[in-house]
């Protein structure tokens, strides 16, 4: 039973799950202890214009290229979604970076606003999972915006004012959750991923145990 069991997992396709939030709501940390606890989940690096940044690896926090690089990759419809940033660097999803995962059973999380994950859901439809995480209150944001001490007043107040807009679009997501206690989100989180990882269209080793299924019950 166990080896049937391993058989459907290892023949499952991936999906791309990408996860969306307000600045302060705590994304960028639930999405790192999804990491930790999951080892068939994998981060997805994108490709960027802009210069490293002390202490950011290659091909680890990015993929850096040049312009040319870029646009040269953007002729041949390589992203599954890019988007120019207001500073004037460019960003992007490789196909083949996300592609090499999902066709072999390992899902991959993304850390992307609502504006790539509709580019997303329109090139992959079967295979994106959007998930918006929702703060308790907007005075519980900006509580976890100062506690981080890494932004300036100014900065705060942007982030702060962009909320209204950020919240707009909850109602484009699959599944929304209030993150009001980091480890009961994670945990909420891996029940999605769980539940998608059992959906029908995933499971590409299904038709033919079925089938298999059918041969047994057919010769009874």
């Amino acid at each position: 039973m166990s080896d049937i069991v391993d058989v459907l997992r290892k023949t499952r396709k991936g999906a791309m799950f990408i996860i969306e939030a307000p600045s302060g709501t705590g994304k960028s940390t639930i999405v790192k202890e999804l990491l930790k606890q999951d080892s068939n989940l994998k981060f997805s690096v994108s490709v960027t214009t802009r210069k490293p940044r002390e202490g950011e690896k290659e091909g680890v926090d990015y993929y850096y290229i040049t312009d040319e690089k870029y646009n040269e990759l953007l002729a041949q419809d390589a992203f599954y979604e890019c988007v120019n940033s207001q500073y004037g660097s460019r960003y992007g999803t490789l196909r083949s970076e996300v592609d090499s995962f999902i066709n072999i059973g390992q899902d991959v999380i993304f850390d992307m606003d609502w504006i790539g994950a509709e580019q997303m859901r329109k090139k992959a439809p079967d295979d994106v999972v959007t998930i918006y995480l929702l703060p308790p209150s907007v005075k519980e944001v900006r509580r976890r915006l100062e506690d981080r001490k890494t932004d300036s007043k100014e900065t705060i107040e942007k982030r702060m004012n962009l909320i209204a807009e950020k919240l707009k679009h909850y109602n484009e997501f699959d599944y929304v959750i209030v993150n009001a206690d980091v480890d009961e989100t994670v945990r909420k989180v891996q029940r999605v991923i769980s539940g998608e990882r059992m959906k029908r269209v995933r499971q590409n080793g299904l038709p033919s145990f079925v089938e298999s299924l059918l041969k047994e019950a057919n010769s009874d």
